[in-house]
């Protein structure tokens, strides 16, 4: 409130605040003087910026990595500075070189070291994909919540992209079910928030710093309905499988009425123009049967635990006896 306005008998607004410079000029909101969350705010408009469109005061607020912000905190965190030395050693504008690419370099790192930190101790673990619209109701949202469910019972973690959907019935399945539920979220334009059955939580600024997370630590691939995000987590590991680029884990498509028209397309088109190989299509499986997906999602880390045990011993016979 202006110190050249009278004080009015509105709840809220009080007298200004001690130490506040006199020389506050005339075009200051009125609201600029009552504190967040006063009347005054509740009359005129959330104070500073601050819109409350959705009852929750985040109509507005846009996240960047970790940080949540409202647009003007920017024009807040400017330093203004007092002298000229101030004015000189303080910029008054986000410096360039954090746009930069070798600072985006630095961030990309920071994402890798955080993600192995918190991933690297899971064990035993299952990447979950699919829609993030397909809600509570929907049938393959049931289907998510068992095979999450089946899989904790089996001593295995549960990895999914953090959000609504197919992602949050996954991780719905495995809390309930007393495993543990992580949850790889995205930072969105649209915001997207971790779900509330995330037990680990771990936020990602790109995709494929978030996608090696999803890989690195499963034994096993179950992809349930999806749009592109869905079909570029699918072919991503398939290339990846085919390639030799990472070892070969199970790769499970549930709902033989939503793939099949694809596996259909690629018998049709792709093994007929030898763009693939029949036996490719063999990297994936395809069923209905939560109990059988979770079989084969198991089955891959049974695999890698024999792969091991070969491995150490191969290692004790090079290095012989002592």
């Amino acid at each position: 409130m202006p110190h050249s306005q009278k004080k009015t008998g509105r709840t809220g607004e009080g007298p200004a605040r001690k130490g506040r410079p006199a020389s506050t000029s005339a075009e200051e909101p009125t609201a600029a003087a009552a504190p967040a969350g006063s009347g005054s705010g509740a009359s005129h408009g959330a104070p500073n910026g601050t819109h409350n469109h959705n009852g929750n005061g985040n109509h507005d607020r846009r996240r960047s990595g970790r940080v949540t912000y409202r647009p003007k905190a920017a024009e807040m965190l400017t330093v203004h500075a007092r002298t000229e030395d101030e004015r000189l050693l303080s910029p008054r504008h986000r410096p360039p070189f954090l746009d930069s690419d070798p600072w985006r370099s630095l961030r990309i790192l920071s994402e890798f070291v955080e993600g192995f930190d918190a991933l690297a101790a899971v064990g035993k673990a299952v990447t979950i994909f699919g829609s993030a619209r397909l809600h509570e109701g929907d049938p393959y949202y049931a289907k998510a919540r068992e095979l999450a469910g089946l899989l904790a019972k089996a001593g295995f973690a549960v990895i999914t992209g953090g959000g609504p959907g197919i992602m949050e019935a996954a991780n719905r399945g495995a809390h309930e079910a007393g495993g543990l539920s992580i949850g790889c979220n995205i930072e969105l334009p649209h915001e997207q928030a971790v779900n509330q059955y995330v037990d680990l939580g771990v936020e990602f600024r790109y995709f494929f710093a978030r996608k090696v997370m999803f890989v690195k630590y499963a034994d096993g691939f179950a992809i349930f309905p999806g749009g592109f995000g869905t079909l570029d987590e699918l072919f991503e590991s398939l290339t990846l499988i085919q390639t030799g680029k990472i070892r070969h884990f199970p790769v499970v498509l549930v709902g033989t009425e939503y793939w099949g028209g694809l596996l259909d397309w690629l018998r049709r088109e792709a093994v007929s123009r030898s763009t693939i190989e029949s036996a490719d299509l063999d990297l994936m499986h395809c069923t209905d049967d939560m109990e059988e997906a979770c079989r084969l999602l198991t089955a891959g880390s049974t695999r890698r635990a024999a792969e091991a045990a070969k491995a150490d011993k191969a290692a004790e016979r090079t290095a012989g006896p002592r």
